[in-house]
């Protein structure tokens, strides 16, 4: 037989051939067990000798469940030790994490009173979610249904918000920009507040006809006097008047308007020789440092102003003295007829759309005098 004892180098160790004999001086005498608990007094060998004794009627009749026990104890401790290997593997992280938690549980202890309000708080709460439990049986009965169709809600919502990148994109330089002029905003938000609630009373206010809400219920339906048609009467100073069967105001006013579409279509090439009058009307005169004066032109009856004198002409001439110094018969003009004609003729309306406008070219203002 081949034994292997440590020598005086514990880094090396020497072989026993067979049959060898081990010297007595790498041997330990045996210690018998009395000598051990010789090291006690006689009071604390009592107290050991009590513990077996009880450890015996403790584990008496209960081998199997402490065998069991036993036999779960070795995994335990196993886990436990790879679990303690790994808190110990980080121990600065570890140290640090215990330091904060001390930490915590410091500032937990300085705000009792606070964490004390706050479990109240919640107490309170959860109390009000049982005495509501029917109803919050009821909401959370609805809640699939409901997230359901948010979920077709949210995917519709996505696509919205890819659109609106681009709007969102195009924002953010203006939005830096608006930054002073919200800053300028807040203390006229801040002086804006009465204002506010004094319009607030006016539309709706404690009490009965008082504000404006109950005005405009005192007017009749507008929905009726828009849209019904019915038997409708004025009130012209004597007394109300039957008018008759009236349509709403509404349907008369689009049969108005459909009906003057014609007029109004007619009339608009005229738009600039209509504001270009009220421009002349509005400016007859000037100003001077006595104010305002016009422009005086004096206007004579038939007459002839023969040697710087004007000669009344009898009724009789009047027609033919003045047949070939004026235009007359020109009821018929196109629009634009106020100025002289261009000559590439780019305001001389062409003959397809003199006819559609009524108009003719020789009723122009200006020009050869027609015979």
């Amino acid at each position: 037989m081949d034994l292997e004892l440590p020598s005086g180098n514990t880094t090396k160790q020497n072989k026993i051939d067979n049959g060898g004999v081990i010297p007595i001086t790498n041997t330990t005498t045996a210690v018998d067990l009395d000598q051990l608990f010789n090291l006690f007094d006689p009071t604390t060998r009592k107290a050991v000798k009590d513990l077996f004794t009880n450890s015996s009627s403790q584990y008496a009749g209960k081998t199997a469940q402490q065998r069991l026990v036993f036999h779960y104890l070795n995994p335990a401790l196993s886990t436990s030790s790879r679990l303690f290997n790994e808190l110990n593997r980080d121990t600065p992280l570890l140290t640090r994490f215990l330091q904060d938690s001390a930490n915590l549980v410091t500032d937990v202890a300085e705000r009792k009173n606070d964490l004390a309000a706050l479990i109240g708080n919640a107490n309170a709460t959860f109390h009000a979610l049982a005495v509501q439990k029917g109803a919050l049986a009821s909401a959370v009965g609805q809640l699939p249904d409901f997230m359901r169709r948010a979920n077709t809600t949210f995917v519709n919502l996505r696509s919205t918000l890819d659109q609106v990148d681009p709007l969102v994109n195009a924002s953010k330089p203006v939005a830096i920009k608006l930054q002073p002029l919200l800053a300028n905003l807040r203390p006229l938000a801040r002086d804006a507040k009465p204002t506010v609630r004094d319009l607030s009373n006016v539309i709706r206010k404690p009490g009965a006809n008082n504000d404006l809400t109950e005005l405009t219920q005192t007017f009749p339906g507008l929905a009726s006097s828009a849209l019904d048609t019915k038997t409708r009467s004025i009130d012209e100073g004597g007394g109300p008047v039957n008018v008759g069967n009236v349509k709403g105001s509404f349907p008369e006013t689009s049969k108005a308007l459909t009906d003057a579409a014609p007029i109004i279509a007619a009339g608009r090439p005229y738009t600039p020789d209509l504001w270009g009058w009220f421009d002349d009307f509005s400016t007859p005169g000037t100003y001077d440092a006595t104010g305002g004066w016009p422009r005086a032109t004096g206007v004579f009856n038939a007459a002839t102003f023969e040697g710087g004198v004007p000669n009344l002409l009898p009724l009789g001439e009047r027609g033919l003295e003045t047949a070939n110094a004026m235009r007359r018969g020109q009821y018929r003009r196109c629009p634009g007829a106020s100025e002289e004609a261009a000559p590439d003729g780019s305001n001389v309306w062409s003959a397809a759309d003199q006819k559609l406008l009524g108009c003719t070219e020789q009723d122009r203002a200006v020009g050869p005098v027609n015979p």
